[in-house]
């Protein structure tokens, strides 16, 4: 579990270079390491878009891992128009250009004989993979429904699909495979003062990443927009006759 101390340190420290935009040249997520400190927030309705376009941006293969079966556009949009924000929860990771570059949703069972329990999934884009973001969501969600009074976690995945059963393994879950599917479940203990405190000051990082990195971008294009205007007056006085 995360010190909440260094937590809210790095609150303070989570958006230092978001003002310099990325260059031209950089692709959106280039390969580099992870930060040390994920701001993972939770998702509303009011994301709904971009989840929906982080899903359809998913290649064939990574969607047939993710949803057992290879879903199309109209499959997917269904999936995140019945999204039910109010009993589950949706994490997200965001770059710096705010696209949801990684996401896990926490399902609760919907039913009451099994209201301690909940299934977990979770996708990430291929150019944000190798820096961990699939374990640290499942971080995230188990924290989350360890305070939420969940004792199982489950994983419901294709028995090909190694990197969500690597995660479930290392966090000390069990995996059963029956055939071409597998079951992953793990145990999860009681909650407490600091499972409850990380949570809440890991929220408050992401938050106030996410708000940032949205200022950031604003400014972005505000200074876009005043360059454009510069370069339109240059011009319009080099053409201007001697």
């Amino acid at each position: 579990m995360v010190d909440a101390t260094n937590l809210i340190k790095a609150s303070f420290e989570v958006g230092r270079t978001l003002l310099r935009p990325p260059p031209d040249n950089e692709p959106a997520d280039a390969q580099k390491p992870a930060p040390w400190v994920i701001p993972i927030r939770s998702l509303g309705s009011n994301h709904k878009d971009r989840i929906a376009k982080h899903l359809r941006s998913l290649e064939p293969r990574d969607r047939y891992l993710r949803f057992g079966y290879m879903a199309q556009d109209e499959q997917i949009q269904k999936y995140v128009d019945h999204l039910d924000f109010n009993r589950d929860e949706i994490f997200g990771i965001y770059n710096r250009r705010l696209e949801l570059i990684a996401m896990a949703h926490l399902a609760y069972a919907n039913d009451t004989r099994y209201e301690s329990c909940a299934e977990f999934g979770v996708s990430v884009l291929p150019r944000a993979r190798g820096r961990g973001y699939g374990a640290r969501l499942f971080e995230r969600a188990s924290m989350h429904a360890v305070n939420d009074g969940i004792s199982m976690m489950f994983i419901h995945a294709l028995s090909e699909n190694e990197a969500m059963l690597k995660i479930a393994r290392r966090a000390g879950g069990r995996v059963e495979r029956d055939g071409s599917e597998s079951e992953a479940y793990l145990q999860l203990p009681a909650a407490s003062f600091d499972s409850h405190v990380t949570e809440m000051v890991e929220e408050q990082v992401a938050q106030t990443d996410y708000h940032l990195k949205q200022q950031a971008k604003q400014f972005w294009h505000f200074l876009a927009e005043v360059q454009a205007i510069r370069r339109s007056a240059v011009d319009a006085i080099a053409r201007i006759p001697p």
